[in-house]
This record gives C-alpha cells, sequence and structure tokens, in this order.
C-alpha cells in the first residue's frame, strides 16, 4: 500500500462563483436562495470520492483589497461586482466546510490563490509530509501555475460537473510550455481578466511564441543583453528593452505568493474525522436530502463499526490548526 499522503486544496471562491453561475436559482421552502451552496458541495463530493484525500483545506478571499491591488489600484477593476446573493452563500459554505472538520484559510492582504500556493508548496515538503501529492480544486486557470512533480490541478471546465485533471504534460500540451512559463507570459502580455496590462504592443501570440522560445523572462533579457536574441525582430527588442520595468512589475502581481505566514500542521490532522451527523444536520437545515446519503464515512464511525474504539468516541474531531 503506497505511503503517499494526498491534500486537496479548495479554490473556494471560484467554485462558488462557477457553481452560482452554472446552476438555476435554487431556493429553500423559506426562500433562501442556496444553488451557490448546492454546487459547491456537488463538486466537493464528486472530489472526495474520486481522489480520497487524507487533508483537505478550502482557502477564500479576504474581503478587503489585496497587496496586489494597493499597488496598482487598476487590479480587477474592469470585473463587475458579483451578486449580493451569490456573497451571502459565502459563510455558509465556510459552515459546512467546518462541519466537515475541513481547514478555513483567508487572509489579510492575500487572495486565496497566494494561500493555495502556499499551502500547497509546503504540504510538498518532504519534511512536513513525505510522499506527499496536492490536488487543487479550482476554476481558475491561474492556479496552473502551481502544477508540478506533486501538485495537479483538477479544474472545472463547465458547470460544476465537467472537469478535467491538469499535469505538468498536460499544461504543457495546452500552452506549449511549463507551468512556471505562465507567469513570465502574463508578464509580457498581461491578463485581461485580473487587468493586468502587460507591455503594450506584445499580444498573446506574441508573448506565447517568446516563452516556448525562451522558456522564461530571464532568458530572453538574458539573450537581449548578449546582443544574439534569436529570431527577436529590432523593434521588438527596443519595445522589451524599454519596457523591463513593466514586465517586471506585471510579473509581480501575475506570480501566486508561496510564502504567506499561515498557522497549519498537516502532519497532525485529518478532514476524515468528522461529525457526520452534524454535517447531516447541517444539509437537512439547506434542504440538501439527497446529498446526505452521499456523505463519506468518517473514520471514527468506520473504526466503531469495527469495534475498535468506543461509541462514545462518534462525535470526536480533531483540529486543524
Amino acid at each position: 500500500m503506497s505511503d503517499k499522503k494526498r491534500l486537496i486544496i479548495i479554490d473556494a471562491n471560484s467554485v462558488i462563483h462557477r457553481a452560482y453561475h452554472a446552476l438555476p436559482p435554487l431556493t429553500t421552502k423559506k426562500g433562501e436562495l442556496v444553488n451557490a451552496i448546492y454546487g459547491f458541495l456537488l463538486v466537493f463530493l464528486k472530489a472526495v470520492k474520486e481522489f480520497d484525500p487524507d487533508f483537505i483545506a478550502a482557502c477564500f478571499d479576504f474581503p478587503a483589497p489585496s497587496f496586489r491591488a494597493k499597488i496598482f489600484k487598476e487590479y480587477k477593476v474592469k470585473r463587475p461586482p458579483a451578486p449580493k446573493e451569490l456573497y451571502q452563500q459565502i459563510p455558509k459554505v465556510k459552515e459546512i466546510m467546518r462541519a466537515f472538520n475541513v481547514a478555513v484559510f483567508e487572509k489579510e492582504g492575500f487572495e486565496a490563490d497566494d494561500l493555495i500556493g502556499t499551502l500547497s508548496r509546503k504540504f510538498g515538503q518532504k519534511q512536513i509530509v513525505p510522499e506527499a501529492e496536492t490536488i487543487i480544486l479550482s476554476g481558475d486557470l491561474d492556479t496552473l501555475q502551481l502544477v508540478d512533480k506533486k501538485t495537479k490541478v483538477y479544474f472545472l471546465r463547465k458547470g460544476v460537473r465537467d472537469t478535467i485533471l491538469y499535469d505538468e504534460k498536460q499544461v504543457q500540451e495546452k500552452y506549449g510550455f511549463s507551468p512556471s512559463g505562465l507567469v513570465d507570459y502574463k508578464a509580457l502580455w498581461g491578463d485581461p481578466s485580473d487587468n493586468i496590462p502587460g507591455v503594450a504592443g506584445v499580444g498573446e501570440k506574441t508573448a506565447g511564441k517568446l516563452i516556448r522560445e525562451f522558456r522564461s523572462v530571464k532568458n530572453l533579457y538574458q539573450e537581449i543583453e548578449k546582443g544574439e536574441g534569436r529570431k527577436i525582430p529590432p523593434k521588438l527588442k527596443d519595445l522589451l528593452l524599454c519596457s523591463r520595468e513593466q514586465v517586471s512589475f506585471c510579473r509581480r502581481l501575475a506570480e501566486i505568493k508561496k510564502d504567506v505566514p499561515l498557522d497549519f500542521h498537516f502532519d497532525e490532522q485529518s478532514w476524515r474525522v468528522y461529525n457526520k451527523e452534524k454535517a447531516a444536520q447541517i444539509l437537512r437545515g439547506f434542504e440538501f436530502h439527497s446529498l446526505i446519503e452521499r456523505l463519506p464515512q468518517d473514520k471514527i464511525e468506520k473504526s466503531s463499526k469495527n469495534g475498535k474504539i468506543k461509541k462514545e468516541k462518534a462525535n470526536q474531531q480533531l483540529l486543524f490548526f
């Protein structure tokens, strides 16, 4: 049996947004809108069944400007605000995650992506959890830059049921360069969805061609400085040299941080020990009766049935941090 441990990190805001827009406006008998909550749980339970994780963390955007918005006031300004009916469902998703004994993370000054990047790198460190694998559950392609030998992205392609698991090979096939090249790609081209400007005059195709050729902006500028710049037209060379500070700035905006100060101890907890009845009670409150039948069996309940521990421990919960 493999000793490999698996962590699922949920890009919670991304999945909630996807669920809200993918499903019709489901309401309870009291008129409470719960479509985003229901869709989130469909994705959550599907991933749990498919990957059987040892640990789960859910990362949320903090409801205040991140460091990116502070250094670049135009960051994400073109995005229309989400409906208040969506935001009203976020605290309820957090409540459900805690009922499943899932660690919930959010931190002022950072986006969920930064927490995801930090957790995935820490989890993959040999001294933290040997033979580890991380699955990032997201509807945002930005997280593909985190893919490596120990990290994959379980991406929601359409709605909440159509998914694809991205590893290094599939990212390479999609873009023509490695996951790490995505940051440099956005530094050159920008990112319209986040309003990252990139270099004026460098389009998506040109940026992709440069990264495929040189693999990184560091290599690109080294070649230019050597006076070589293989196959780069003189006009583009001049543009890149004049825009070097802009490229560096855009790269800072595009790169997901991996060193956010967080308090966590992966070696001490497992989401599998959760209070199943409490989770079922919350789901009944939202009238998700069909989902109750799909609840995974927790370790305490499983062990009790095998006679390994006393029944009175069935409500025991382990803290994540």
